[in-house]
């Protein structure tokens, strides 16, 4: 049994114990609800974005499983941590995800937690919404300069800015703080192609 199978068990047997605790409800939705899209997360050993990702490999009775609990958690006035990622996870799943209504979650989830990676995911959620200079100015605001995701995120909105030059000294930091090859391969590609933009030689090593 793998360590996302451990865990759904683990949030079954809470649920069981605990049948009418909104939070425990919202954990197991989101593990369901994330653990829906595990096979198109990857394509053979590549690394492949929610918006890129082939949808017929999404878990339908999962997702379908995943919503009914989350129901059952808001049902029980359940607003807490766990419900809210719930909520946001069952949001991405819609096609189109309704980006305005994610980031005002990510808004109520950032007032709870207090976590500067939780507000990286606003940030993420209002470009999409209201475009990536919003998102920008954000993401210049949060202080994780040794967080992979906050570089990568950068060079992102930088690239849609069409500031390709800042866009490669931002992945160039997010290689400097990846380690899982997936993850490099996927930056160092993103990088290449920024490059040749710039009409330089590429220099990921």
């Amino acid at each position: 049994m793998d360590l996302a199978e451990e865990a759904l068990r683990l949030a079954r047997v809470l649920v069981g114990l605990l049948p009418d605790q909104a939070e425990v409800l919202g954990l197991l939705a989101l593990l369901l609800l994330h653990d829906a899209r595990r096979e198109a997360r990857f394509g053979g050993d590549e690394l492949v974005l929610l918006e890129d990702q082939d949808r017929s490999l999404w878990s339908r009775s999962q997702i379908a499983e995943g919503r009914a609990v989350l129901e059952t958690a808001v049902a029980r006035h359940g607003r807490g941590p766990y419900v809210l990622q719930a909520m946001i996870a069952s949001g991405q799943l819609d096609e189109p995800p309704d980006w305005a209504r994610i980031a005002a979650l990510y808004a109520e989830l950032v007032l709870l937690t207090d976590s500067p990676v939780v507000e990286l995911n606003r940030a993420v959620a209002v470009a999409q919404a209201h475009g990536a200079e919003a998102g920008l100015e954000i993401v210049e605001r949060i202080d994780l300069d040794g967080y992979l995701y906050l570089h990568s995120t950068r060079a992102e909105l930088l690239r849609r800015l069409g500031r390709i030059g800042d866009a490669c000294a931002a992945y160039r930091r997010a290689l400097d703080l990846a380690h899982l090859a997936s993850e490099r391969r996927f930056l160092e590609r993103r990088l290449v192609e920024l490059e040749t933009q710039l009409g330089g030689p590429p220099r990921v090593s």
